[in-house]
């Protein structure tokens, strides 16, 4: 297995293991949405986006059908990126407030994105045994992230991903019961380290109203106090 990120993403746009995600985010590419029939989809695995030596680490689900699935990057092409990016660039830890492809410029500052699992999966659902076959891509990036300081979870289910995950490589939430909600924070040891929640900033929840800007906004600043004051 490889020893660095380069040779890890490699891997992971490399990967066949679950049929039926391969299955569904090719026939995506080919198909493809009517408002981008005429661009190439990428229709793989989506790599982790951003450098290693990032404070501030975000988790997602997994990527977006006609987002990250047509672009190839993390939260890129679709409205979640686009709450997020901007939410980003405002608090410092990207270099534009859109994002719309590999190769448009944008670069992140002190920040790593990753996803529970690699593949747009059917209807936004990935199975138990999905989120297995990913866990070790997962496992391997975040022991590569020594910096970290702040993890922030998108969603329940990128919550529960990482509370798995932590204590396989070394770090345990101080609170025996964990469990997320909106702006929810908690410890992680060794090394002063903090878990934040917020909802996943998708056209479901920001339309509904259930994830405001006033709302998202919260979470980066106080991302943005934790990775400043360390």
């Amino acid at each position: 297995m490889g020893d660095n990120l380069k040779e890890l993403n490699s891997e992971v746009i490399a990967c066949r293991r679950c049929p039926r995600l391969v299955a569904h985010r090719e026939e995506v590419a080919l198909v493809k949405r009517r408002a981008y029939r005429d661009q190439p989809y990428w229709g793989k695995a989506v790599p982790a986006f951003g450098s290693t030596r990032a404070r501030l680490v975000l988790v997602g689900l997994a990527p977006g059908a006609h987002g990250s699935n047509r672009t190839g990057r993390m939260f890129t092409g679709d409205s979640s990126g686009d709450t997020l990016y901007a939410a980003l660039h405002k608090y410092g830890f990207a270099s534009q407030p859109r994002a719309e492809g590999r190769r448009d410029g944008l670069k992140l500052i002190d920040c790593f994105i990753t996803a529970a699992v690699r593949c747009a999966p059917p209807g936004n659902k990935p199975t138990r045994a999905e989120f297995a076959a990913c866990h070790p891509f997962f496992l391997r990036e975040l022991r590569r992230l020594k910096r970290a300081r702040v993890y922030v979870a998108l969603g329940r289910l990128a919550f529960d991903a990482l509370l798995r995950a932590l204590p396989e490589v070394g770090f345990s939430v101080t609170e025996q019961k964990p469990q997320f909600g909106h702006e929810a924070a908690f410890e992680v040891n060794p090394g002063s380290r903090l878990l934040l929640c917020s909802y996943h900033p998708s056209r479901q929840n920001t339309q509904t109203g259930r994830l405001t800007p006033v709302m998202f906004d919260r979470v980066w600043a106080r991302a943005r106090s934790e990775v400043g004051a360390i």
